[in-house]
């Protein structure tokens, strides 16, 4: 019998409540996963059927993307029923086979909470909109207009338009970031505040090891409902649409971002604290990112990590860029901890973002699990997708179709996962997939792949091997070294023990200048050696301290 995998979450966490510190986290985009019943759209049975895959990677937990009741205008990001399993993905039972599952295989399973909006389909909202003055009234973003019908303020949606929409029953504005029908929750109201953690005690109940907490910096807005003000041209810079998107033109001081939010995160914090749960966050914002991130992990009485968008973007990640990140991140984060990612299913893939080769793909995966924090990888990441084109008249994605052709939306890095290369589509389903399968993904897939030893997929896995075989490389303190010509070095220090981390992130051969010490080279998924690093190449070295 294997002890740990007979333990309870809450018991297992306790041999280890930091487990996620350093974690490497699969993310899982239901739809896009594995379709278990030929209807095209993937689904909680098909993930229990590939867990095995995920498993092999070596990672420490999962994140699955929203598969809550939903009208699926935002696909499953627009919920109307928090406590139950959207019937195309399944039902609460194959949460539950799901849980066990990931859980015998050592596992840790984390879904994604969407509670800074909910669909307009949702009974709360339905309940809000009657009056004002039910029972629900003040649990959404509801203002008169001003004297002249318009708005109550310039506030913008991310999906275009006005942040407001007109509603007849109430004859008031409600507030939406989002699509309209993704009405904003008023978490100003303490009984909002309450309703929502018993959704999370509902899941953790269930047996979930904890969250990802979509739009964690959108809880709350400013009271006074004051302007935005406008953002200089030169500092728009987005990481979704910013040439085409007004939204990327104001200062969100106001509509976002809000004081009141670290007081509801401690609350949400306690609230885990009694299940040993943890969460992610997901910090959207331009301006700020790294900046909130270090203040809603602080104090280890928030949320436990958090990721922003600087490594999600299209700035080419080179040396310079890289070190200019980390060092404004190690100066602000603190006590705090990132979870960095490159790839989601929000972005363009970075293999295609950053234009790639397999060769880079292989140095940045190094790189992305070589960095203190916590990392996420998107499904597909593994095996090295590209952005897969999808024509117009086969967008599902509302934010694409609205801001076609400049932007083309989320779609791209949404298509079916490829499992076998002899088959139409890829053997994620026996119907017609919601979305095209990329046919230059078919030659990618994981039977491609499985059992060569130079494949992408099995360089992820002797890297995440290595990373968990180093405690330096998960947990230890960090210092950047180099960051210029090509040349990114840094050092990882944990229990009297120091990783040399080096990265030639450019196609050119480069002399390294080792830093002083006693330096033994470790045996990486790479072939540097002590002199010189090739194009695309990494070298890892280790010391111990006179006093380890």
């Amino acid at each position: 019998m294997n002890l740990m995998q007979d333990m309870t979450p809450a018991h297992a966490a306790s041999v280890d409540k930091d487990w996620w510190r350093g974690a490497v986290i699969y993310q899982i985009y239901p739809r896009s996963f594995q379709d278990s019943n030929g209807d095209g759209i993937g689904d909680l049975s098909g993930i229990i059927h590939r867990l095995d895959h995920i498993a092999r990677l070596g990672v420490d937990a999962i994140w699955i993307s929203p598969f809550f009741r939903s009208p699926m205008l935002d696909f499953g990001y627009d919920v109307s029923d928090y406590r139950d399993v959207d019937p195309m993905f399944g039902s609460l039972g194959d949460f539950d086979a799901l849980i066990k599952r990931a859980h015998d295989l050592g596992l840790k399973v984390l879904i994604d909470l969407v509670i800074s909006h909910t669909s307009d389909q949702h009974a709360w909202f339905q309940e809000s909109r009657q009056s004002r003055d039910n029972a629900r009234a003040d649990w959404y973003v509801w203002a008169d207009a001003k004297p002249d019908g318009t708005p109550p303020n310039n506030w913008l949606s991310i999906f275009g338009g006005s942040a407001w929409e007109w509603d007849g029953e109430r004859m008031q504005y409600y507030l939406h970031n989002f699509l309209s029908e993704q009405p904003d929750l008023n978490l100003h109201n303490p009984d909002v505040q309450d309703a929502l953690l018993d959704v999370v005690r509902f899941w953790l109940e269930r047996g979930v090891d904890g969250f990802r907490l979509d739009t964690i910096n959108f809880y709350f807005h400013d009271k006074e409902l004051r302007d935005n003000p406008a953002l200089a041209p030169e500092a728009r810079n987005a990481t979704i649409a910013p040439e085409v998107n007004p939204y990327n033109w104001q200062d969100h001081l106001y509509d976002k971002n809000q004081p009141e939010n670290l007081e509801f995160l401690r609350r949400f914090r306690a609230v885990m604290d009694e299940f040993d749960a943890v969460a992610v966050g997901e910090v959207g914002d331009a301006q700020y990112g790294l900046e909130i991130q270090a203040e809603y992990t602080s104090g280890g009485d928030k949320v436990q990590m958090c990721y922003s968008f600087e490594f999600l973007s299209g700035v080419s990640p080179t040396a310079e860029r890289v070190g200019e990140v980390l060092t404004r991140y190690e100066g602000a984060i603190g006590d705090g901890w990132a979870c960095w990612a490159f790839s989601n299913h929000d972005v363009v893939r970075h293999a295609s973002r950053w234009a790639l080769s397999e060769a880079a793909q292989r140095a940045y995966a190094a790189l992305l699990l070589s960095l203190r924090g916590s990392a996420c990888l998107y499904q597909g990441e593994e095996l090295g997708l590209t952005e897969a084109y999808v024509p117009f008249e086969h967008l599902q994605d509302p934010y694409g179709i609205r801001f076609w052709p400049k932007f083309k939306g989320r779609d791209g890095c949404r298509t079916p996962m490829p499992w076998v290369t002899d088959n139409a589509n890829g053997g994620f389903t026996e119907g017609k997939p919601w979305l095209p399968v990329a046919v230059e993904h078919l030659s990618h897939s994981v039977s491609a792949q499985e059992g060569k030893a130079d494949s992408v997929l099995a360089f992820y896995r002797r890297m995440i091997r290595f990373r968990t075989s180093e405690p330096a490389l998960a947990k230890g303190d960090f210092t950047l070294l180099t960051a210029a010509d090509g040349i990114l070095s840094f050092t990882r220090q944990h229990a009297g023990r120091t990783v040399l981390c080096i990265f030639n992130l450019s196609d050119s051969p480069r002399d390294i200048d080792m830093p002083d010490g006693d330096w033994t080279p470790l045996a990486a998924p790479f072939d540097g050696t002590l002199q010189t690093l090739g194009p695309w190449q990494a070298l890892y070295a280790a010391q111990e301290s006179s006093d380890g």
